[in-house]
């Protein structure tokens, strides 16, 4: 039998997993959709959503895993790399303040350059795209599966709640700005009825 790469190992169990997700939908959904009222029977209806979302959940997790591990890889062999040089421009221990002035400026000075040429580097910034956009990916999910609970139970989604809470903020600022033009517009009238008296 000859060695299958990850990813074809990973393809075979993500097929495998949306084959028996399908199964037990089409098996499980009309029973359990039947003898489920209100939320439930459409929690029922909608759980093969949320189980396809967990299934990319769990892929887009595992090269979420390997772009980490390879970002504090980076960081870890730039840090080990800065220390050497550190370690062998400044090799006496510092015994009085200007030694310990002079250590310092050498090793923020290295450990500057060092990370500023990892940080500029093409590798590091491939490898921090593809970790931001597995995050956001991730947390499409999440909001994907937090939607179709809500919808569910008939609640409003994150969505809709965000264009409330905007709603809300831009009628505090008109608020606001009322507020301060009548008062504006009292202050100027009580000028005026202090004027008249004199």
């Amino acid at each position: 039998m000859e060695s299958q790469s990850p990813k074809d190992v990973t393809d075979y169990y993500k097929h495998l997993s949306l084959f028996w997700t399908d199964i037990i939908h089409l098996m499980a959904s009309k029973p359990q959709a039947l003898t489920s009222m209100g939320p439930m029977r459409a929690f029922a209806s909608n759980s093969k959503k949320i189980s396809t979302e967990l299934i990319q959940i769990n892929e887009s997790l595992m090269e979420f895993n390997k772009f980490v591990t390879e970002y504090y890889k980076q960081l870890s062999e730039t840090w080990s790399e800065a220390q050497k040089k550190v370690n062998v421009k400044a090799p006496d221990v510092p015994h009085d303040v200007e030694q310990m002035e002079s250590f310092k400026r050498i090793w923020i000075d290295i450990f500057d350059n060092d990370f500023t040429e990892l940080f500029d580097s093409e590798k590091f910034g491939e490898n921090y795209g593809k970790l931001v956009s597995k995050e956001l990916e991730l947390t499409k999910h999440w909001n994907n599966i937090s939607n179709v609970i809500l919808q569910s139970v008939n609640l409003p989604s994150k969505e809709e709640i965000d264009e409330v809470y905007k709603e809300i903020h831009s009628l505090k600022k008109r608020m606001t700005k009322l507020e301060i033009e009548l008062k504006k517009k009292k202050d100027t009238k009580n000028g005026d009825t202090i004027k008249n008296e004199k």
